[in-house]
């Protein structure tokens, strides 16, 4: 539906942007019987789950590539399965190493345990401990997900209440919770090194702390990022998986699901302004001129852009606004999309078929190129200093090996995430080094598949400032704001409205720039639906 067929109807609530945060909230507010709009700026739903294509017959999970997050909660209270949600399997995850090598992180602990022992005795005995040492803490973090943070600062009665009611919620956690501070304050590097022995093997669970984040193992709290990204609760990988049609289908599933409960949903429909009286929210201008009007708005916007761009900033208090301009959203991952005759011929792979490891795959579907420990923080050291990494870490993934729909017969696509390209270079401009870098990103793949080069038929290469433009995150951020410990929980955007409320009436935030942070999970959404419901019932 576009801006100009937009229905004329008096709604309960209107959300700022359809991707998959803001269709959650969007669904559990119809589902309670309000009339939602749901405005987005693009011509297509989905945010930065979207499938498009990327060459003739070749579409590709543009932004996000894997489902790993998405709770089960939601998919069965929304009934996305019955609206074409289907996940599909991806293999064991395996990483090459120098020599000819492999290492293979399995759900299965005895698989993983053995491929530790090739380079680790110690390493592969102590293994199961810390699987289960980590399964409890993330089993307290999954349960924190869903929770409202409250506000410490505050000394009224409610807030005493429901900080009272948290702790006595998890009473029994007891010293566990030393667990969750650890790994706030620690470096992935000193958390792992307690525990591992071979460096190699410390990168296979060390590399989760990179993904998305400008930070390198060996910066403090990034321990914390390790299971920011373990925290899936569905059967595969580790808790991944493809979704047939790509990751689109994720929010196609949830666009038809709100619209089976009512929801309207707009496309090309950008928000210039938020238009606000007497502090309260009245309505919403898009940039074409049209005012659509609401008690209650909900914004899928980066905090950054909903409080800087969207508001007039005298209506904020100036801690708000000295707090977001603070908010660090500065990016360095960088994305790849390929269209390819045939995926990447590894050197390990007739190592990896001969041993037999990966079951009914003949192909790992997942990867990390990330050697060892030295490898990760290298390729931070160069982004630290402003300029592209000369050997970035890269997660091949290549869903047409179980999904026929993505591409021609006997062809494929591969996506390519990676760090680090930092926002903004020094002393250099994306707009003559893009080609620079993309040779350095197809020189990294070829030292471990040589030759892959010759089979691509088309390479969607996007830095930063592509991701921003395209999909409005703030500095191309993919998680809307860095997962440090100064930026989590109750100061998540900011300290006093980590809530899902903000200081203007009638206004809230159901993305990812609140708790628990990002990745495709529908937990933000969720909570703030949760939130505007106790709030106008």
């Amino acid at each position: 539906m576009s801006a100009a067929t937009a229905p004329k109807a008096a709604y309960d609530v209107i959300v700022i942007g359809a991707g998959h945060n803001g269709l959650v909230c969007a669904n559990y507010l119809a589902k309670s019987g309000k009339k939602v709009l749901v405005l987005e700026r693009r011509g297509i739903v989905g945010g930065a789950a979207v499938t498009e294509e990327i060459a003739p017959g070749f579409r590709a999970s543009i932004f996000s590539y894997l489902m790993s997050l998405l709770h089960p909660r939601i998919i069965r209270e929304l009934d996305l399965k019955a609206h074409g949600l289907e996940v599909l399997p991806c293999s064991d995850m395996v990483s090459p190493v120098d020599g000819g090598d492999y290492i293979l992180f399995s759900e299965d602990i005895r698989k993983t345990q053995d491929s530790f022992r090739k380079f680790s005795e110690k390493d592969a005995e102590i293994y199961p401990v810390f699987d289960q040492y980590l399964r409890e803490a993330t089993d307290i973090v999954r349960k924190l997900l869903w929770e409202t943070p409250p506000d410490p600062s505050r000394r009224d009665w409610k807030t005493f209440r429901d900080m009272a009611s948290l702790v006595w919620r998890y009473r029994k956690v007891g010293r566990k919770m030393y667990r969750i501070a650890d790994m706030l304050t620690m470096s992935a590097y000193d958390f792992l090194r307690e525990w591992f022995e071979d460096e190699r093997v410390m990168a296979v669970i060390a590399y989760y702390a990179s993904i998305g984040t400008f930070a390198g193992p060996k910066t403090p709290g990034t321990a914390y990022v390790i299971l920011h990204h373990i925290m899936g609760e569905h059967e595969g990988a580790g808790g991944w998986g493809f979704i047939k049609g790509g990751m689109g289908s994720i929010t196609q599933a949830l666009a038809a699901s709100a619209r089976s409960h009512g929801v309207d949903i707009v496309t090309d429909a950008s928000v210039a302004e938020i238009k606000v009286g007497g502090n309260r929210v009245r309505s919403v201008l898009t940039t074409d001129g049209r005012e659509f009007t609401a008690p209650v708005i909900a914004s899928n916007a980066s905090a950054k852009t909903l409080y800087l761009d969207m508001l007039d900033p005298k209506l904020l208090p100036d801690e708000v606004l000295r707090e977001i301009r603070g908010y660090r959203t500065f990016s360095t991952a960088f994305k790849m999309n390929v269209a390819c005759e045939r995926p990447p011929q590894y050197t390990i792979l007739d190592k990896v078929r001969a041993d037999g490891v990966l079951g009914k795959f003949d192909y790992p579907t997942y990867m990390h190129i990330a050697p060892d420990i030295d490898y990760l923080e290298r390729a931070y050291d160069d982004a630290k200093y402003g300029w592209y990494s000369s050997a970035p870490f890269l997660t091949p993934v290549c869903p047409t090996m179980v999904d026929d729909t993505l591409a021609p017969p006997g062809k494929h696509v591969v996506n390519f995430f990676g760090g680090h390209a930092p926002y903004e270079l020094k002393g250099g401009d994306w707009a003559t080094e893009k080609d620079n870098f993309r040779k350095v990103v197809f020189d990294t793949i070829e030292r471990f598949a040589p030759g892959f080069s010759n089979d691509v038929i088309e390479a969607q290469l996007l830095v930063a400032p592509d991701i921003e433009k395209i999909v409005n995150l703030p500095q191309g951020h993919i998680f809307h704001g860095e997962l440090s410990p100064d930026q989590l929980f109750f100061q998540r955007p900011v300290s006093g409205y980590a809530d899902y409320r903000t200081p203007i009436g009638g206004l809230y935030i159901c993305g990812s720039s609140m708790h628990p942070g990002g990745g495709v999970s529908g937990i933000p959404g969720f909570n703030a639906a949760r939130e505007i419901l106790r709030d106008i019932r």
